[in-house]
């Protein structure tokens, strides 16, 4: 019989460990805070680290993963910032174009989202999801898309990655945080030159772009097309031919099925041994893009405390306040915490003892949830 663990059960184990959830799991949070302002009870807890907390030491286990600073090129090709796979310098080196894209079953398939070295999938009003998928792979292209508007807190997931923002127009909201990120509009002057609509869909769902025109529109907006010099990377990744492997780490357990939990699109993702990924299932139904079934090879459900703005449906999600979540890869979840590195630093993972996870080479589907949906989510045993 396959075991159902319910991650109110889990909390209830780990009770210290997830307090941030079991605070907020259940509790409706409205604010009628400013555009400045998160919407939370609190003040975010800002969180800096200048850099892992190696000490000077070289962490243990490190020989098993890749730090930032082994990054080098090699015969043409260079370690990915997004996957930790070797790619050619001509992706590896430039900005990934982080694209916003509509999870409306009008809008089906996703096109270019097969590419995307990460996805982040967060809420956004009427119960609905989009997804940001951040693309280095995307020269031949000629559809990425379809293209929504922007959300807050998208901007900040965009900057971890030093992206360059794809998105066709914005939330009232959201629109003042535009300024924090490079970022290309389809309401703005180089719309026409950045995006295209179609005739086999209705609008708003029609609005696409291709690699040529991020690439052009990059040049016409004189942003860089490299990272900055400043950028370190985000993830620790599994070295060449080594797992990341979950098994006898703190709180482990098996994960066969998980479930964020999503209301409209039901969304989950169920490991399958012989390849070593989770494949992606909504709408009862596989989860296609464009070139295919989608899959992840590891998955992060990250709980975020939010709220809305004064009395609208727009969701504030406060990606900044150190909270709970879990890790899953080869078919094993373990607890997290999340921390982030100041307003625009990347976001890192801990286990239970504060080791900073280690993720299997391949693509990363992280899953935004309120905390207050945080009893929705299942972890569904082998």
């Amino acid at each position: 019989m396959r075991k159902w663990f319910r991650w109110m059960a889990v909390m209830t184990a780990a009770a210290c460990f997830m307090a941030g959830c079991a605070r907020e799991a259940g509790v409706e949070v409205t604010s009628t805070a400013a555009v400045e302002t998160p919407a939370v009870t609190t003040e975010p807890e800002i969180i800096i680290h200048s850099e892992r907390e190696t000490d000077g030491v070289e962490p243990d286990g490190a020989g098993d993963y890749y730090l930032p600073e082994e990054r080098e090129e090699k015969d043409g090709m260079i370690r990915s910032y997004l996957t930790g796979k070797m790619v050619p310098v001509s992706q590896g080196n430039r900005r990934p174009a982080a694209v916003m894209m509509s999870n409306d079953k009008e809008a089906r398939p996703q096109y270019g989202i097969n590419r995307a070295g990460v996805v982040y999938e967060a809420p956004v009003e009427g119960g609905m999801n989009r997804y940001m998928s951040l693309i280095e792979d995307y020269d031949d292209l000629e559809r990425i898309g379809s293209v929504r508007s922007c959300r807050t807190y998208y901007t900040y997931f965009a900057r971890e990655f030093d992206a360059v923002y794809v998105h066709f127009g914005q939330s009232t909201f959201a629109k003042p945080y535009l300024n924090n990120v490079d970022n290309i509009n389809g309401l703005e002057g180089i719309g026409t030159t950045a995006f295209y609509r179609t005739k086999d869909k209705k609008s708003p769902h029609n609005a696409y772009t291709s690699g040529q025109r991020i690439t052009e529109s990059i040049q016409k907006l004189g942003y860089a097309p490299d990272y900055d010099a400043s950028y370190k990377g985000h993830y620790l990744f599994a070295r060449d031919g080594k797992e990341a492997s979950l098994e006898g780490r703190p709180g482990v357990m098996d994960a066969g099925t998980v479930k964020p939990g999503y209301a409209m699109n039901q969304a989950y993702f169920v490991y399958d041994s012989s390849d070593g990924l989770y494949h992606r299932y909504q709408y009862g139904g596989v989860h296609q893009g464009d070139e295919g079934p989608i899959t992840a090879r590891n998955v992060i459900f990250q709980y975020c405390q939010s709220g809305f703005y004064a009395t609208t449906d727009y969701l504030n999600i406060n990606v900044h306040t150190s909270d709970c979540g879990y890790f899953m890869t080869g078919g094993k979840a373990v607890p997290i915490s999340w921390e982030k590195d100041g307003e625009f630093g990347v976001t890192r993972y801990y286990d239970q003892e504060h080791n900073e996870v280690v993720l299997n080479q391949g693509q990363t589907w992280i899953c935004i949830i309120s905390t207050k949906d945080f009893a929705k989510s299942e972890i569904i045993g082998k």
